[in-house]
């Protein structure tokens, strides 16, 4: 059964996240997803919660109400309009406009090293320009699907401007074997977080570009760092064998 609800008391993509990492936190609660535009919570539940128990979860800061049962439909459905490569469009852009600017920066003499290490460079800082943008609101988004965000919240904190180092050393040829074996662990943990949302079906934002843009997790997040993965793997065969 799914529910809609009035929150009021919400004022950034932090607050946003925080009511949706409460609400998640409930028992019987499949998905929870807050609309910071609409003040709404959309909640996917198995078993029927009472308004009081939702109240009670929330911080104090924080109002939820009840809304007609007929909203929640019409909301329901707006959303399954909209289609995963309509959702994820800025994604694909951002990624077209990576991949190209890499092309054109070798087509002269094309090297596929230097191609691969300027795409990992761009990738990281173009990325990170994203999460920087709601410091905030990016660590509580990054936690509720990778576990060292989740175990250490710092980490969250961090992750944006370790990712814009990352790009300098990668476009400044920089400690680039560090670089790799960093990308490949830090990348590698959040990739077992994607494969478990995935595998559970939970329908959650993914932090890839931040809270600017509203993507979903897909299959998609899960092939942006796995191509990560293997060019870092690559590039680090190729410099020690």
């Amino acid at each position: 059964m799914i529910h809609t609800y009035t929150v009021t008391g919400m004022t950034c993509n932090g607050c946003k996240a925080s009511v949706e990492k409460h609400l998640n936190a409930l028992p019987n609660v499949i998905n929870a997803s807050v609309n910071l535009e609409k003040s709404e919570a959309t909640v996917e539940m198995s078993h029927h919660i009472s308004i009081e128990t939702l109240k009670e979860t929330l911080p104090g800061k924080f109002s939820i109400s009840e809304k007609p049962i007929e909203n929640v439909f019409s909301t329901s459905q707006v959303e399954e309009t909209k289609s995963d490569l309509q959702q994820l469009k800025p994604l694909f852009i951002i990624f077209g406009y990576i991949t190209v600017a890499s092309v054109l920066l070798h087509y002269k003499q094309w090297d596929w090293n230097s191609f691969m290490l300027d795409f990992m460079g761009l990738f990281y800082v173009v990325f990170s320009f994203f999460k920087i943008l709601d410091l905030k609101g990016f660590p509580e988004s990054f936690k509720m699907y990778d576990p060292l965000a989740k175990a250490i919240p710092t980490y969250g904190k961090i992750y944006p401007f370790l990712e814009l180092a990352l790009g300098i050393m990668f476009l400044m040829r920089i400690q680039i074997p560090v670089a790799l074996i960093v990308t490949i662990i830090i990348l590698g943990i959040t990739t077992v977080g994607v494969t478990k949302t995935l595998l559970d079906k939970k329908a959650i934002q993914c932090a890839c570009l931040g809270t600017a843009l509203k993507l979903p997790m897909t299959k998609a997040t899960f092939i942006e760092n796995t191509i990560m993965i293997v060019m870092a793997v690559i590039m680090l065969l190729k410099t020690y064998i």
